[in-house]
């Protein structure tokens, strides 16, 4: 027999933390966050509380923990769609459907219970955070920025009745042609000389985010305003992106590009991959895990795609070249092995061209699932 308990005392905190670590301590594909940033939902002042309601909740057999499931009413969101759902994420299991049964059973009587008609997901606050089941390339190294789960689960979710409602997918991408990135660099130049653009400079990471962290912000709401899952940035959002970025942005690989008014108009952010630096330590910063990440961000293998946002009005006008010869010129560093995109809609078209113009391989997909209630 299943119990399902919704998560109340520091231990169970703990227990819901911990689970997927110990069920994935042997995968060689997983990657844990970092536990310290991960603790953090149980707190009062967690940056999504104004705009969000949870709940969390534990599966139990005989006394073992045997799933997690957590549930976020992310208001912002439904206002800002005129809906009314509410996000699953954090869903881990065993392969077992009763299990899963119980615990969709917990979050859809939450949602039901705030007068909400539908589940979504896994989706988790905002797009920052980890999205999307991996349906897959389950032989694939998650990046920092994706969460693993096991092939089982797609169907677990879809016998309790989701269907999918989008797709993401992602690539690995290693240099071009020599001819081809001639042709980027080329190209780009054009298109910076004929519409009087530039590309943003810095002294440092600190000067780069004083100079621009305003301008990139105001950009990434209008860019991602129609982005499935993206919600608007409240200030708290915001200092926890600049704390993170200040951590972890080497400015080889970022692009800022400004029209003759200064304006942030195209932005391309790429991290250092930690994946590999957190693994051993389960996501817990011991002595050695600091000295595996600080080796990781000053002298990477892969670069992970984070963000890339064209402001609308220079959609049409060849602007990802610009970033896609930064990117070239990334790649072409001798210590990097590939770029890992993360997660693009399949239908965002114009972002899958892009990649084609390098040596891309498709190796993830992602989904997203829906539930009427």
């Amino acid at each position: 027999m299943v119990t399902v308990k919704e998560v109340r005392t520091k231990a169970e905190q703990k227990a819901f933390l911990d689970f997927p670590l110990e069920m994935y301590r042997l995968n060689p594909y997983f990657v844990p966050p970092l536990y310290g940033d991960e603790k953090k939902i149980f707190s009062d002042d967690y940056v999504y509380n104004d705009t969000c309601e949870t709940g969390y909740w534990l599966a139990y057999r005989d006394g073992k923990v045997v799933g997690r499931i957590s549930a976020i009413l992310q208001r912002a969101s439904n206002e800002k769609h005129n809906e009314k759902r509410v996000r699953f994420t954090r869903f881990d299991a065993i392969d077992d459907q009763e299990v899963a049964d119980a615990l969709f059973d917990a979050i859809e009587q939450f949602a039901k219970d705030r007068g909400m008609n539908a589940v979504c997901g896994p989706l988790g606050f905002s797009d920052l955070e980890r999205e999307g089941l991996l349906v897959e390339g389950f032989d694939q190294l998650s990046t920092f920025e994706e969460q693993y789960n096991a092939e089982y689960y797609g169907r677990l979710i879809e016998g309790c009745g989701y269907a999918k409602e989008v797709d993401w997918v992602e690539s690995k991408l290693t240099a071009p042609a020599p001819e081809t990135a001639a042709k980027l660099k080329k190209l780009s130049e054009q298109v910076l000389r004929k519409y009087n653009l530039r590309i943003g400079e810095a002294r440092n990471v600190n000067d780069f985010l004083d100079r621009y962290k305003d301008g990139f912000f105001d950009l990434l709401d209008v860019a991602y305003e129609d982005i499935y899952g993206t919600v608007p940035f409240t200030p708290g959002m915001k200092k926890m992106m600049i704390d993170n970025f200040r951590l972890i942005i080497d400015l080889d690989h970022v692009v800022c590009i400004l029209n003759e008014k200064n304006k942030v108009v195209c932005l391309g952010l790429c991290f250092p991959s930690i994946a590999k630096a957190v693994q051993k330590s389960r996501g817990h910063l011991t002595p050695a895990a600091i000295v595996r990440l600080l080796k990781a961000i000053k002298r990477p293998k892969i670069i992970d795609l984070g963000l890339i946002a064209v402001a609308p009005e220079y959609v049409n006008t060849g602007i990802p070249a610009v970033i896609a010869a930064a990117l070239c010129d990334m790649l072409n560093d001798p210590n990097i092995e590939y770029a890992e995109t993360n997660l693009n809609l399949e239908d965002n078209m114009q972002i899958r061209n892009l990649w084609k113009r390098f040596n891309a391989v498709q190796h993830k997909r992602r989904r997203s699932y829906l539930k009427k209630l």
